[in-house]
């Protein structure tokens, strides 16, 4: 996209002969490289925009950290952009390069996050059209970070969903999920934490790419990345709680079970004594004789486990 206030052109497949033409242009230029697997089109906008060669390696190294780096005529910044589909955490690395004029931003695939300000260049709406290439390298990290805020939110619905499920029916497939989204979160949170640093340093960087008229936008970034940072850390705390619930659950359904059978031992207990003492081979045992003596003792046996089942009612025990 090359554009000004006035004017916009849109080209797709832009032939390497064109890039320094693009670099001289008086024009706002941002060109988007998708795809990492044509380290010659690297070379070639390295030379077209004289990259430093530990520039253009950092491109291709999808392994790094958020961080921003400064050289004499440009700013190189590295962000990681999320995506969480179908309780799977995808990240990818975007790596912009902020020059007088221009943004040069290279992704690993297609699709992102930056639709929205592709049509806001594309209809004029907002200041991005009237500002400079500062200005719209921070609307790309600004759309960076706020998708952040919507992976949070699937995350933090998710959460919701295994807590009742926790508490209805806490079963081990539950807690396996419960694990999952921890790790997850600690994924996310490893790619945010670097994030307020290097919006950070941004704000401190003394380099005639980013205008000082930049810096209020910046200082809002920064807010932004620090907002991601407390609601991670929140998400964070609810997950923890979320085990302790499991545990618990697990442990009260053990106690709930260990009562019913120790109420049914407890009953059993006098049963046994008296089956016992009359199954003693004695002789001389006056109820053996008896006519009504069988049907007696069964019946003692029945008001002893009535009793005994009125008096853990009455103690609240069942």
């Amino acid at each position: 996209m090359d554009y000004t206030e006035q004017r916009l052109e849109e080209h797709t497949g832009v032939e390497p002969a064109a890039y320094a033409a693009f670099r001289r242009s008086p024009t706002v230029t941002w060109i988007d490289v998708v795809g990492l697997h044509e380290p010659a089109v690297i070379e070639e906008l390295g030379a077209a925009f004289g990259l430093h060669p530990l520039t253009q390696e950092d491109i291709l190294n999808t392994h790094q950290r958020p961080k921003v780096e400064v050289f004499d005529d440009y700013v190189y910044v590295v962000v990681k952009m999320l995506d969480f589909r179908n309780g799977a955490l995808l990240i990818e690395q975007v790596s912009l390069i902020i020059g007088k004029g221009y943004v040069l931003s290279f992704q690993e695939q297609p699709g992102d996050v930056f639709d929205g300000i592709r049509e806001r260049l594309r209809t004029a709406k907002g200041r991005v059209r009237r500002s400079g290439a500062d200005y719209l390298a921070y609307s790309l990290l600004d759309a960076t970070v706020d998708s952040y805020f919507v992976i949070l939110e699937q995350m933090g619905e998710t959460a919701a969903e295994l807590e009742d499920r926790v508490l209805a029916d806490p079963q081990e497939s539950v807690h396996r999920e419960i694990h999952l989204l921890k790790r997850q979160l600690a994924t996310l949170r490893k790619a945010v934490w670097p994030m307020r640093e290097m919006t950070a340093a941004m704000q401190r960087t003394e380099s005639e790419v980013l205008a000082p008229s930049t810096a209020v936008y910046l200082r809002d970034l920064y807010d932004h990345s620090v907002q991601v940072l407390d609601a991670v850390e929140t998400l964070r705390d609810i997950l923890a709680g979320l085990t302790d619930i499991y545990l618990s659950s697990l442990s009260n359904r053990m106690n709930a079970i260990m009562k019913v059978l120790t109420m049914i031992a407890t009953i059993f207990i006098p049963l046994t004594f008296i089956a016992g003492i009359y199954g003693m081979n004695f002789e001389f045992m006056p109820e053996l004789h008896w006519k009504w003596a069988y049907p007696a003792v069964l019946g003692i046996m029945l008001l002893v486990t009535v009793g005994m089942l009125g008096f853990f009612r009455r103690k609240r025990w069942l």
